[in-house]
């Protein structure tokens, strides 16, 4: 693989030469207009990059030097496209950042290896020299999980690019473990595996553009997680380089050896070590893939319904249960809702069936033909049991074909004075209704303390995955009009009412995202004091001079 990240966006997400999927003059701008209460949408475009003006580097010739000697010259960039490249994450927070050309945290250098040996040189170096290491893959953490902080007001910062360590290194289809390098990404690690008939089926939001090492670092979740695990559940073992060594886990399938340090790993955000390889759980590609919708009159009928669906141990990859503003919104903006007969028609038969406000579930199954048919017969049981309305596949083909596509519309929003973020929480099915409550409320809440003008609203929206027999995962979406003048200021006071909301409502402050620096005020809060403790002590035996992602998880 070739460094090509100049075919990237450094200020957003996806392609440089990708299509916008909102074009001026297309109907959506008006739908959100109206429902955020707009007189008009701004023009707020972006800094271009040749107006950005980056902090000198602080690493000097010697040193970029000594690390061309240890990785090779080409691996070694700090050109400002580079550093402002691997500056941020892809968060509204670091967007708010980067597109004002406000890139004071860029790294001093970016440094692509290319094998655990070349890794280990480079920590090597930057612990005789004090410089802070922070890992970057698919660099689209949204918790500032990737910034590039020094911990330290005059200690330089190394990014380390790990996407040129992206082999397969071996595939058991008799223990189905597959053995990769963290820095593959998404597509290249499913083309991979597909290859020989096997598949990871970790397929997160972001997976165009995140990698391996990425989704262990964030104990992340892919869509289908309800049959294939979050990244704690299929990771099997992993070689991380430390501070202090090699450190490889255990790999055997099960172990009563104490501790399963595999659990450290995932969920580590780069603190303790750096990620090299991974062995994960693989699976055969399934024969079937069968996604629909159901419409539920109200949001609780339908929690109701994905709750008895774990319940009954039926093998669905994916639950996903919108509330009605997000079933209203999505539905509305992607230009399905209109004013021709056949929209009457259909608006028409929702009253009858008394859907006034409805809310979605979509049902993904995968496996064989006799598997998939037995849990689609028993989730349409369930879900007619709960009142929901049968809407067949097309709902569900078009999620599907669609799954990835939401990230790619923050851009244009953004370039017109709107302002769209998520956050995600989880909690017991016995508080699901309550949270789901308490949180809408607080977002909507400081929405409203902080619009630019009067009259103008944000829209708060959430749905229900991941879900699990004790509960499930809460992911809200809010697009507000942005406060031009305080912008970093408007996105703090709902981050702060929202993440307050979740844990005095008995969430975790993150499902799957992970807590970066965006989420590790609230750490300490939801661990305890002696869990606190414990990891912090944990970094100071792994990472002693604290080098590694400094701010990342603990403060």
């Amino acid at each position: 693989m070739t460094i090509d990240r100049q075919s990237l966006r450094w200020n957003g997400w996806g392609k440089a030469d990708q299509e916008n999927p909102l074009p001026e003059g297309a109907a959506q701008w008006e739908f959100i207009r109206t429902a955020l209460g707009m007189r008009a949408l701004p023009s707020t475009p972006a800094k271009r990059f040749t107006d950005v003006v980056l902090p000198k580097s602080r690493l000097n010739a010697d040193a970029i030097s000594r690390l061309k000697e240890i990785v090779g010259n080409n691996q070694v960039r700090d050109d400002d496209y580079e550093r402002a490249f691997h500056a941020r994450g892809k968060s509204y927070h670091d967007l708010l950042y980067v597109r004002a050309g406000k890139l004071e945290v860029a790294p001093d250098a970016v440094v692509y290896p290319r094998s655990i040996d070349e890794v280990e040189l480079v920590m090597k170096y930057c612990l005789k020299n004090n410089i802070a290491l922070v890992p970057y893959g698919g660099g689209s953490s949204v918790v500032g999980g990737v910034n590039a902080q020094s911990g330290a007001l005059d200690r330089a910062v190394i990014t380390l690019d790990m996407t040129l360590m992206n082999r397969v290194l071996k595939i058991d289809k008799k223990s189905m473990t597959a053995t990769l390098q963290a820095g593959i990404y998404g597509p290249e690690l499913e083309k991979a595996l597909n290859e020989h008939g096997v598949t990871l089926s970790h397929f997160p939001q972001s997976f165009e553009f995140s990698t391996l090492g990425g989704w262990i670092a964030a104990r992340g979740a892919g869509q289908q997680s309800n049959r294939y695990g979050k990244a704690e559940k299929w990771l099997v073992s992993a070689v991380l380089v430390t501070p202090k060594g090699i450190w490889k886990t255990e790999s055997t399938p099960a172990s009563a050896a104490g501790p399963n340090l595999n659990q450290l790993v995932a969920g580590s955000e780069g603190t303790l070590g750096i990620i090299c390889e991974a062995t994960v759980k693989i699976h055969e590609v399934p024969e079937e893939k069968d996604y629909r919708g159901y419409l539920f009159k109200d949001f609780a009928s339908g929690v109701k319904a994905v709750r008895a669906i774990n319940h009954a141990d039926i093998p669905v990859a994916m639950v996903r249960l919108s509330d009605a503003p997000e079933t209203y919104f999505f539905q509305a903006a992607s230009g399905g809702s209109g004013s021709g007969l056949k929209a009457k028609l259909q608006s028409l038969y929702l009253k009858a069936k008394g859907l006034t406000a409805p809310c979605l579930m979509l049902v993904g199954l995968e496996g064989d033909k006799e598997s998939v048919a037995y849990a689609r017969t028993r989730t349409a049981a369930i879900a007619e049991r709960y009142g929901a309305t049968a809407i067949g596949t097309g709902a569900g083909k078009k999620w599907y074909q669609g799954r990835f596509h939401s990230p790619h519309m923050r851009d244009p929003m953004m370039d017109h004075g709107l302002g769209i973020d998520t956050l995600e929480t989880s909690t017991t099915w016995a508080n699901m209704l309550t949270l789901h409550e308490k949180v809408t409320k607080a977002i909507d809440e400081a929405i409203s303390a902080n619009t630019p003008e009067p009259g103008e609203r944000g829209i708060v929206m959430a749905h229900v995955s991941h879900s699990y027999p004790d509960g499930a995962s809460l992911y809200f979406t809010f697009l507000i009009p942005r406060k031009l003048d305080d912008e970093v200021g408007q996105w703090l006071a709902i981050k702060r009412a929202a993440s307050d909301a979740i844990l005095a409502g008995g969430g975790t402050i993150s499902h799957h995202h992970g807590v970066g620096t965006d989420h590790a005020p609230w750490l300490a809060e939801e661990k305890g004091p002696q869990g606190y403790r414990l990891l912090k002590t944990l970094k100071a035996e792994c990472d002693p001079d604290g080098i590694l992602n400094p701010g990342k998880l603990l403060t």
